[in-house]
């Protein structure tokens, strides 16, 4: 039987997970974040991007945080998201307009949208993409 932790991950709206797995890889702000049974207490600040967990069943799944906190402790690791979703209800479409939006306002510098709010909407519309090429890669196609 493999070794396993409690799981945690919520949203300021709602809780999407809760439940026992194997590892847990999140976006933190000094990179990808591998967390495995046992693994030391931490506290980091997460940035825009997938979460990808593997149950105790084996089953992998794929989450979208648009940045948050992740807590280790003995046993358990929580993660609080500003947003956090499931991969598979992520919007495409409306993350690739983000793209472009945010492109045309960082390349259109009297736009109505600053820079840095440009900038963010752009990273959180690639991380979006970058969850989706996951759930993509899980899936096999």
């Amino acid at each position: 039987m493999a070794m396993t932790m409690q799981c945690d991950i919520a949203s300021a709206e709602e809780q999407i997970f809760s439940g026992t797995v194997e590892t847990l890889v999140a976006a933190g702000s000094l990179g990808d974040l591998g967390i495995h049974p046992g693994h030391a207490p931490l506290l980091t600040a997460l940035i825009p991007g997938p979460v990808r967990i593997v149950k105790e069943d084996g089953e992998e799944e794929i989450y979208y945080v648009s940045g948050g906190f992740l807590e280790v402790q003995p046993g358990t690791v929580h993660i609080l998201a500003d947003t956090a979703v499931r991969a598979d209800d992520v919007d495409e479409a409306n993350a690739q307009q983000a793209i472009k939006e945010a492109e045309e306002a960082i390349l259109n510098q009297g736009a109505e949208m600053e820079y840095a709010e440009a900038a963010a909407q752009l990273a959180q519309a690639a991380a979006q993409i970058r969850t989706l090429q996951q759930l993509r890669k899980k899936l096999g196609g």
